[in-house]
């Protein structure tokens, strides 16, 4: 492990950091993750402008991850050290705030409150929602909370796995500056591309097992069809890893995800996702309970397996 702690402890960890996170969502006030959102607003207005776009991208992506990497890896190396790693993935979880920001889309539209529920899935979505219908408001949280569950979740606890707390904040801190700057737009189509693909590394593995723990979860019946819709549609998908996630997820909720969404006032027709009938409300709630299964299933394994190495060693 890059952590240097034992396997068992550092799984331990894993479990006290999810259960934090459960326990106390995310800190309300100075927030390590929005703190740095506004550095990142900051370098990336000084540096995107001018020539050499792409090599001022990289240079920006490495002033706003590397230093807090380096310091947290510099606590979790001293004194109080394995409070640190708990603490660090604490901070990088997003799992109580997907439940936060997404079941409140799901409570407005059961009870049949558009204009509630429009501007709750305009807070976490970038598509335009002003004019969405109660199917298509219950897509995009469907979609959120499933891309998200690897984002914001399941990514996070695989580096932690690789490489502590430290690994777990360097992986948030490079998929929020995606998040960021990795758009196709003149403006960061050069300066984004490094934050872009560097997240997509990270992402690789963590996203298949992801689309894999979707699979092995889906409610009966959709072990088959989740598998078929992640082998058959990914491929369509821009993103290599959203698209397996996504996929997965749809097919093994059995529902119709992806197609058209409107994107600064133009319809853009995304491939679809799943298969089955549209999303409807409800839906949101069966893609929280899915993300949390996999969550209690990736600390049970990582508990199950810490325990077998540490006994064989």
């Amino acid at each position: 492990m890059l952590s240097g702690l034992p396997a068992l402890q550092l799984a331990l960890l894993l479990a006290a950091g999810v259960a934090l996170d459960l326990l106390l969502g995310e800190p309300r006030r100075w927030h390590p993750l929005v703190g740095f959102g506004r550095m990142a607003v900051r370098i990336e207005g000084r540096l995107n402008r001018g020539r050499c776009l792409l090599l001022r991208g990289a240079g920006g992506w490495m002033l706003a991850v590397l230093p807090a990497s380096a310091l947290a890896w510099w606590l979790a190396t001293g004194p109080g050290g394995v409070v640190v790693h708990a603490l660090l993935l604490w901070f990088s979880l997003g799992l109580r705030s997907l439940r936060e920001h997404t079941l409140p889309i799901f409570r407005a539209l059961a009870d049949q409150d558009l204009t509630a529920a429009r501007t709750l899935t305009a807070r976490i979505v970038s598509r335009d929602t002003a004019h969405e219908d109660a199917s298509g408001l219950a897509r995009a949280g469907a979609e959120s909370l499933l891309e998200n569950g690897n984002d914001a979740v399941f990514g996070t606890l695989f580096w932690f796995m690789i490489a502590g707390g430290p690994g777990a904040l360097l992986f948030r801190l490079a998929n929020t500056l995606d998040a960021m700057w990795g758009y196709r737009t003149p403006r960061y189509e050069l300066f984004g591309r490094v934050a872009a693909r560097i997240d997509d590394g990270l992402n690789y593995l963590p996203a298949r097992l992801t689309a894999l723990s979707y699979v092995l979860l889906a409610p009966r019946g959709g072990h088959l069809r989740a598998w078929r819709c992640w082998r058959l549609q990914a491929p369509a998908w821009s993103s290599p890893n959203a698209g397996p996630v996504m996929a997965s997820g749809a097919g093994a909720l059995g529902i119709a995800l992806g197609g058209a969404a409107t994107y600064g006032g133009e319809i853009e027709l995304r491939p679809p996702l799943g298969m089955g009938a549209p999303a409807v409300p409800a839906d949101i709630l069966r893609a929280w309970r899915l993300v949390l299964r996999v969550t209690l299933l990736w600390v049970a394994l990582a508990l199950t397996l810490a325990y077998g190495v540490s006994k064989h060693a």
